[in-house]
């Protein structure tokens, strides 16, 4: 028999969530990543932060479609449209995020003292998205499964649950190797101010300047909120999603409310309220030097004409970017 709405026939308990979605704390939540798509739009056109926002805009937008469909939910919890949407969407949104985060640790690197890394500045985003976009592509691939299967097939449902797990289990690997990454460089950067805190040098007094800016560590701080809330929901969802579907875990909703939709939901309004284009100038400096140089290479390789005066800004600001690489 195949169930489209509740009736005696088709309870919610038959349901994979087993309840009706709350539908003040699920519309609280779509309001929340609504206004954080608003919030993140105004300030990457403004500050032409790109590859920063872009993702992290993208992931948003999945949050904001995912919790909008569990309020259609709580009207008909067999509206299979809807579930489907709520699984991949919100199983997916905290991987784009994840982009954002990992492109701020390059630019934290460059702007403090490169010297003290332990790898270049540029393989952080070279490791770590391609890592990342790898755990999305697995969930994708999972959510998919699950969303094809239904109830009607366990055994495909299982098998996109198996791999829903391993893409948000190696997310959680990768975030951990970031955060010892992220953790090994601020132990470094303070032994080496304590051991230069008389030194008036130019390069000691440029890293002092920077590490004690308050602009910028009210970002680094609003990057290492955000890096734990979503660390603390991929826990969560290994847990829930490891004792299959339906499962006791995955059908108590106030833990689910809490530990994946606030916990995304706050690592979203931290980096939407604290963004690098207010806080973190240089790191927005170098993400529009850098997509400007790309947009002056695509128009050299379309043949459009420029003027000896675009060829002279355009020279500038390659130069720009190649110094901010």
């Amino acid at each position: 028999m195949s169930c489209t709405e509740v009736s005696i026939y088709c309870p919610v308990e038959r349901t994979v969530l087993g309840y009706y979605p709350n539908l003040g704390a699920n519309a609280f939540l779509a309001a929340g990543f609504g206004a954080c798509i608003i919030g993140l739009v105004a300030t990457c056109v403004m500050k032409r932060t790109w590859g920063y926002s872009s993702a992290l805009t993208a992931g948003c937008i999945l949050e904001f479609a995912g919790y909008v469909a569990r309020t259609q939910l709580h009207y008909n919890p067999w509206n299979q449209d809807a579930f489907k949407t709520q699984i991949c969407a919100i199983v997916l949104g905290p991987t784009l995020i994840c982009v954002s985060i990992y492109l701020t640790l390059k630019h934290v690197v460059l702007s403090v003292n490169p010297e003290l890394s332990r790898i270049k500045p540029r393989l952080y985003p070279l490791i770590f998205v391609p890592a990342d976009v790898s755990c999305l592509i697995l969930q994708a691939i999972g959510g998919g499964l699950a969303a094809a299967a239904g109830r009607n097939t366990p055994k495909l449902l299982n098998a996109g649950n198996n791999v829903i797990i391993t893409g948000i289990a190696l997310q959680a690997a990768l975030l951990g190797v970031f955060g010892v990454l992220c953790t090994d460089y601020f132990l470094r950067c303070r032994k080496w101010i304590a051991a230069h805190e008389n030194d008036t040098s130019e390069e000691a007094l440029a890293m002092l300047a920077g590490w004690k800016d308050k602009k910028f560590r009210m970002f680094v701080y609003a990057v290492s909120g955000a890096y734990f809330a979503i660390l603390i929901r991929c826990i969560y969802r290994i847990a829930e999603m490891a004792g299959g579907w339906g499962n006791h875990i995955m059908q108590d909703e106030p833990s689910f409310i809490v530990l994946e939709g606030c916990c995304i939901l706050v690592a979203v309004a931290l980096l939407t309220v604290f963004p690098p284009g207010f806080l973190f100038p240089a790191m927005a400096e170098r993400e529009r030097a850098r997509f400007q140089k790309k947009s002056k290479q695509s128009k050299a390789a379309t043949g459009e004409a420029t003027t000896s005066g675009d060829e002279s800004a355009s020279t500038k600001d390659e130069k720009a970017a190649n110094a901010a690489v």
